[in-house]
């Protein structure tokens, strides 16, 4: 830990106890100096307003040339996620031009009417099995062979429901004996509440004491990997791993009103919902998680679009739907079959 961050912690808990914030810390501190020192007298005549002044400008600029330094930074994120996307999105065009241009299925042929008479009846016979979303006749084409436009479709949703429920059930299965998220999307356990972000969590500890703790009071031990919390001289309210590592020198804790030990937790790994506290406790259901949006825009460009992404993905799949990758890869095919119209596609397999 580097001079600068040693007191860190003890500034971070002194800033959360001052509910009007960055004003009466700045109150607090200067009232000490003013009964405990001589701070205001023992340099001579203006002194000390010199020295604050001096010790502010030195760190405004830190301030400030840290504040341009990220915003510098996000901007390249942003500049190199779109590059990334970009070149991502030309090579997957390249792929499926390759694809198709290897596949000698594919070559352009000349078809003579009987030909296209064979293969018109080894489509109409071919078993049902072998039937694939491409040959739900649209509504053009049901109009033309004289059939209900919405015969297939109909027919189709009985086997379609089926699926969904078997994946419905294995999914459930997979979820059985966790817990819902609270709105916190954490948990509400009997001796502490927790909730949290993709930054941070918040812990809520009652003492349950019949007199007003103080920190003298309480025993927290917070490591990368594991925490131990409660009154000094009683079995500890929480002491586990946790699932996660954390930071510690933004992890900090105060006492409540007397009353409540809150401990707040600064995640290493920002893209990941947190199970439980201890690996100890039991699990809630991670896909169930709700973030707020508001949670989001905090995040830079690129974690932000990697989070959004995840999170669309996951919705994807829980309802039997491609995923972004997946929808992009079919678009990409999509596209070059109506851009080359006179190429044969009938017996290309796209996976």
């Amino acid at each position: 830990m580097s001079t600068d961050e040693k007191f860190d912690g003890m500034l971070m808990a002194m800033a959360q106890q001052h509910e009007g914030g960055v004003q009466d810390l700045l109150d607090t501190i200067f009232n000490f100096l003013a009964r405990k020192t001589d701070f205001y007298t023992g340099g001579g005549e203006g002194a000390a307003e010199k020295l604050v002044n001096s010790k502010f400008k030195k760190h405004q600029a830190t301030a400030i040339a840290k504040h341009n330094r990220e915003q510098e930074e996000r901007a390249e994120q942003e500049r190199r996620r779109k590059e990334k996307l970009e070149k991502k999105r030309k090579e997957e065009e390249e792929a499926a031009k390759m694809m198709l241009d290897d596949d000698s299925s594919c070559k352009i042929e000349e078809v003579t009417d009987e030909m296209a008479d064979k293969l018109k009846a080894q489509w109409t016979n071919r078993p049902k099995s072998e039937a694939d979303s491409s040959s739900v006749p649209g509504p053009s084409t049901a109009a033309a062979n004289g059939e209900p436009q919405n015969s297939s479709v109909e027919d189709k949703k009985p086997e379609d429901s089926k699926v969904k429920e078997i994946d419905d059930e294995e999914e459930d299965e997979s979820e059985k004996g966790k817990l819902k998220p609270n709105s916190g999307n954490g948990a509400d356990m009997p001796n502490y509440r927790w909730t949290q972000t993709l930054q941070e969590v918040e812990v809520r500890v009652p003492l349950k004491v019949n007199f007003v703790a103080r920190p003298k009071d309480v025993k927290v031990v917070i490591t990368k990997k594991h925490l131990t919390c409660g009154i000094k001289g009683q079995p500890p309210i929480i002491d586990g791993d946790f699932p996660h590592e954390v930071k510690l020198e933004e992890s900090t804790w105060v006492i409540e009103d007397g009353k409540i030990l809150l401990i707040n937790l600064e995640k290493v790994n920002k893209m990941q919902w947190w199970a439980h506290i201890v690996t100890s406790d039991p699990e809630i259901s991670t896909k169930k998680v709700n973030p707020e949006p508001s949670k989001l825009s905090d995040l830079d460009g690129e974690t932000r679009g990697l989070v959004e992404k995840m999170m669309y993905d996951q919705r994807q799949k829980e309802l039997g739907l491609p995923t972004s990758d997946e929808q992009k890869k079919q678009d990409v095919i999509k596209k070059f079959m109506q851009q080359h119209p006179e190429m044969d596609f009938s017996k290309c397999k796209f996976n």
